[in-house]
């Protein structure tokens, strides 16, 4: 004998299926969000992706044209740019990208009404767009450096790598936290930036780590971004071993700031952007 459907099994055998689609929703997304980016961030201002290229270049030739008046060779290698190309890069990497990941509610608040695209998308298409011009950037300058200076050695690809997955692990981490606060605390956004404006000079970008005297060293040990620019000059420099750099040291901050932002963004982002 058959039964008619019972409306409970309809409903569920509904959400099954839009859980199956699910996927493939958030593709489309991921992927609407991110030529959104692109047009909205670098496609109406003249120059666009120029000028991504051009801040980092910009800040090695000033900085090279500076030192290179008052000092004879940077502390370590012969000249001044693949010195500061290794700290400036990977350091514009963390602020650009953890800066737009921060912004990614208020960024796409309309495109977040609809069912389909979910906060996680927001975040994750900003990562990519910015992440990928990021590593276009110091592709171009790492590239132009190694034609015109001497290195001193073959260069490492896995430690510049490995900078690199630092680097974007610790930006999405304080990124998507961050998202959170400036978005739940409406004054958080002015209190990084007072907080974040010494990083340019304490995070070795113009000397190394091993030239800072002690207490300060222990100190400025627990700057991740120390670590991540000692990785990227180990792998330019051969004969420069930063054994201090902590790898897992980076890793478990990023990942603690990535869950802890990730929860409190999935129990209170509907409130955040009603507010």
């Amino acid at each position: 004998m058959a039964y008619p459907p019972d409306r409970n099994d309809a409903a569920v055998n509904g959400a099954l299926r839009s859980v199956h689609r699910r996927p493939m929703a958030t593709g489309r997304s991921i992927m609407a969000l991110v030529l959104r980016e692109m047009q909205t961030t670098y496609g109406r201002s003249p120059g666009g992706y120029l000028w991504a290229i051009l801040e980092p270049v910009g800040g090695i030739a000033l900085l090279t044209l500076i030192f290179s008046t008052g000092f004879r060779a940077p502390p370590i290698g012969k000249d001044f740019a693949p010195f500061y190309a290794s700290g400036m890069v990977p350091f514009f990497f963390f602020t650009t990208v953890s800066g737009r990941i921060a912004d990614s509610l208020r960024f796409s608040r309309q495109l977040l009404a609809y069912p389909s695209v979910t906060f996680i998308d927001a975040l994750v298409g900003r990562l990519i767009v910015n992440g990928m011009t990021q590593i276009l950037v110091g592709y171009i300058v790492f590239t132009g450096v190694f034609m015109i200076y001497d290195t001193q050695g073959a260069i490492d690809p896995e430690r510049i790598v490995l900078s690199y997955v630092m680097v974007a692990s610790l930006a999405s981490g304080i990124g998507v936290l961050n998202c959170f606060l400036t978005m739940r605390f409406a004054v958080w956004q002015n209190i990084w930036s007072i907080l974040t404006r010494p990083l340019f000079i304490l995070s070795c970008i113009f000397f190394l780590f091993e030239g800072i005297p002690q207490p300060y060293r222990d100190i400025l040990w627990y700057n991740p971004l120390i670590h991540v620019i000692g990785m990227m000059r180990a792998g330019f420099y051969s004969s420069y071993d930063a054994s201090y750099v902590s790898v897992s040291y980076v890793m478990g901050i990023s990942a603690v700031t990535l869950t802890t932002g990730l929860l409190f963004l999935y129990r209170y982002h509907r409130d955040l952007l009603d507010r």
